[in-house]
């Protein structure tokens, strides 16, 4: 490898570790029922990836699973994969990292207990955290009330007449507090609105001067839709790669529905 392009290697990894990256990117927090309810969100994270903002993605497998007692709790995201031991954070502490929480479906009983104050569910005690430091806060408000588990597990769709006059009784309460609700379709839209006016992180020292952003590198043999995935942004729409770097099938269709060229350097 010649000199000047190891310098360029190295050079390209620093800034890629650089933590000031990560601190000026905004950051949000979706919350799931289970690991395959957001499935139909896809589409909707790469348009907030296209927007530079970056999520972290929390599954609620049947709750039990998450329980406070040993602060555990089962994430997996785009962003990072939150332990799930006794180190894992609480859920108080979550939203202390996130510009906003995204839930895309709440239930009769976590609505009860974000209206009354009450804590004991992860939902409720991450919604709790983040009004109180002054973080949105996101709500699907297509939903029927019902958690998925109880759907499947009753066989029913929705609540009956009285329970779905409470239910939507606490969501004009949950308004009240600051909670805002969207249909499905529009939480990334809903999230980029927010995030619109939000500042990168400026230099000491006066005013930020205009960075000429590259394409990111890909180093690997293998480029797959994982990392693709796991990427916050692509300057100018393209990515660089060495001559006789291999592209997955899916990370193929991926590029193409993101917008992204892909320039092709050779070795040495």
């Amino acid at each position: 490898m010649e000199m000047r392009e190891l310098i360029e290697s190295i050079t390209r990894e620093l800034l890629k570790n650089m933590p000031i990256d990560k601190l000026a990117l905004p950051k949000v927090l979706y919350i799931f029922c289970d690991s395959t309810a957001h499935e139909p969100f896809y589409e909707q994270f790469i348009k907030l990836s296209n927007h530079g903002i970056c999520h972290d993605i929390l599954f609620l497998d049947g709750e039990t699973s998450s329980w406070l007692g040993m602060h555990r709790i089962e994430c997996g995201g785009a962003g990072k994969v939150i332990a799930t031991d006794e180190y894992a954070p609480a859920p108080l502490e979550l939203p202390k990292e996130y510009d906003g929480i995204v839930i895309p479906e709440i239930d009769l009983d976590n609505a009860a207990r974000v209206v009354t104050g009450m804590k004991g569910t992860i939902k409720a005690e991450i919604i709790f955290s983040a009004l109180l430091l002054e973080k949105f806060v996101i709500i699907g408000e297509d939903i029927p009330g019902l958690k998925r588990s109880d759907r499947r597990c009753l066989r029913t769709l929705s609540l009956t007449a009285p329970y779905h006059k409470l239910f939507l009784k606490q969501i004009e309460e949950m308004k009240e507090l600051g909670i805002e609700f969207r249909p499905q379709k529009d939480l990334a839209d809903a999230v980029i609105q927010r995030l619109k006016g939000k500042k990168q992180a400026q230099p000491m020292g006066g005013e930020a001067e205009p960075v000429q952003e590259e394409p990111i590198f890909f180093s690997g043999k293998l480029l797959t839709s994982d990392w693709i995935m796991s990427q916050s942004r692509f300057p100018h729409q393209q990515i660089s790669i060495q001559k006789g770097t291999i592209i997955s099938p899916l990370a193929q269709d991926l590029l193409r529905e993101m917008g992204i060229t892909v320039q092709y350097i050779a070795k040495g």
